[in-house]
C-alpha cells in the first residue's frame, strides 16, 4: 500500500470540493482497501465519507423508491417496504458477499464495485484496465470467470455486482453532486463497455459523488426474483445471475424487464430477453425463447462456453419462479 492522505467530510459539499485529482471517497472501504493494499489502486488522497447524512430509505410519493448512498446493504436487504415491492433488490442483496461485508458495504460503494478478475488485481500481469496498453492477460489465460457479453478484444473482465443486477432490471437512477452541480444518470447509461478504453469503467467525473439512487414503482401486480449460480453457495461471486420483473395478466406477460449478471462486462440489460417475453404465454417455450434471445450476442473463450447454457437456464428459471409468485 502507497502512503496517502486523509479527511473526513462532514456533508456532501465539503466532500465535493474536498476531492482534489486522485482522490477516492471511502466509506465501507469492502473494495477500495483491498486494491489499495495489492497497488492496484493508489488514490492520493481518500475522503472519508461515512458521517455523510446519506443512509435513509424512503418511499416517495409515487410509490417509488430514495436509496441514500450511504445505505449499508444489510439494512437495505432487510428493509420491509424493499422486500416486499422489490424482492429482486433483497434477494440480490442477501446473495453477494457475507453478512461481515454486508454490514460495512454501502450502496453507492456497491454500483462502483470493481472486477475481480485475476488478473486486474495481480500487478504481475498485463491488464489493459489497470495500466492501459499492457494487454489482457485473460484472453489467453484462466478465463472460466470472465464476460461472455459486452467484451471487447482489450477486456472481457466481468462486472461483480449483484445489486447492480437487480438494480438494472429495476431501472434505477444514480444521482451525483460534483464540481458542476447534481445530474442523474439512468443505471442503463451509468457504465460503460470495455471497447477500447477498459479503464473508464462508467460516466463519473473526477470528484463526482453519489448522493442517492432512485427507483420508480413496478407495476401494479408485478413480481420480481433474482437467481444466482455459482461455484458454492456462499461467498462467492456469480457464474451467471439473472433478475427479472414481470407483470402477467389474461396468462399472457404485459410488462418484462430482465438483467443478467456473471456473464457480462456490465450489469447486463437484455432489451432482447424483454422483447420476446412481452405479450407472449407465460410458459416454459416462452422463457427458453427469451433466454436464447438474450444469448445470442454471447462471445465464449475456451474456458467459458459453459456460461452460454447455464446464462439460458438460469433466466428461463428465474422467469418461472417470478411467474409463479405473481
Amino acid at each position: 500500500m502507497q502512503a496517502f492522505h486523509y479527511k473526513k467530510a462532514s456533508n456532501v459539499d465539503g466532500a465535493v470540493a474536498s476531492a482534489a485529482p486522485h482522490t477516492s471517497f471511502i466509506a465501507g472501504g469492502t473494495t477500495l482497501v483491498d486494491l489499495m493494499k495489492l497497488n492496484v489502486m493508489n488514490p492520493a488522497m481518500l475522503v472519508d465519507i461515512n458521517a455523510l447524512p446519506l443512509e435513509k430509505i424512503e418511499k416517495l410519493p409515487d410509490g417509488g423508491l430514495r436509496i441514500g448512498a450511504m445505505v449499508r446493504n444489510s439494512d437495505l436487504a432487510h428493509d420491509a417496504t424493499v422486500q416486499k415491492e422489490f424482492a429482486v433488490l433483497s434477494q440480490a442483496l442477501l446473495s453477494g458477499a457475507s453478512p461481515q461485508l454486508r454490514n460495512m458495504a454501502t450502496t453507492g460503494g456497491n454500483l462502483l464495485q470493481r472486477t475481480r478478475c485475476y488478473y486486474f488485481r495481480d500487478t504481475a500481469y498485463a491488464c489493459n484496465k489497470r495500466q492501459p496498453g499492457s494487454g489482457c492477460a485473460a484472453m489467453d489465460g484462466d478465463n472460466r470467470i470472465h464476460a461472455i457479453l459486452g467484451t471487447s478484444e482489450h477486456c472481457i473482465a466481468t462486472h461483480p455486482s449483484d445489486m447492480a443486477v437487480a438494480m438494472m432490471a429495476l431501472e434505477a437512477v444514480v444521482h451525483l453532486r460534483g464540481a458542476n452541480g447534481e445530474r442523474s444518470v439512468p443505471l442503463n447509461e451509468f457504465y460503460c463497455l470495455p471497447g477500447n478504453t477498459p479503464q473508464i469503467e462508467n460516466v463519473l467525473a473526477p470528484g463526482d459523488l453519489i448522493t442517492h439512487v432512485t427507483i420508480p414503482a413496478l407495476p401494479e401486480g408485478a413480481s420480481s426474483y433474482y437467481l444466482k449460480r455459482r461455484d458454492r453457495a456462499s461467498y462467492e461471486f456469480a457464474l451467471a445471475s439473472a433478475a427479472v420483473i414481470t407483470q402477467v395478466q389474461g396468462g399472457n406477460l404485459q410488462h418484462a424487464r430482465v438483467a443478467l449478471g456473471g456473464v457480462g462486462t456490465i450489469p447486463w440489460r437484455s432489451k432482447e430477453a424483454e422483447h420476446a417475453l412481452e405479450g407472449k404465454p407465460a410458459n416454459d417455450e416462452t422463457f427458453r425463447a427469451a433466454a436464447e434471445a438474450a444469448m445470442r450476442g454471447a462471445k465464449p473463450l475456451h474456458d467459458n462456453a459453459f456460461k452460454v447454457e447455464l446464462a439460458k437456464r438460469t433466466l428461463a428459471r428465474a422467469l418461472k419462479a417470478a411467474t409463479q409468485v405473481a
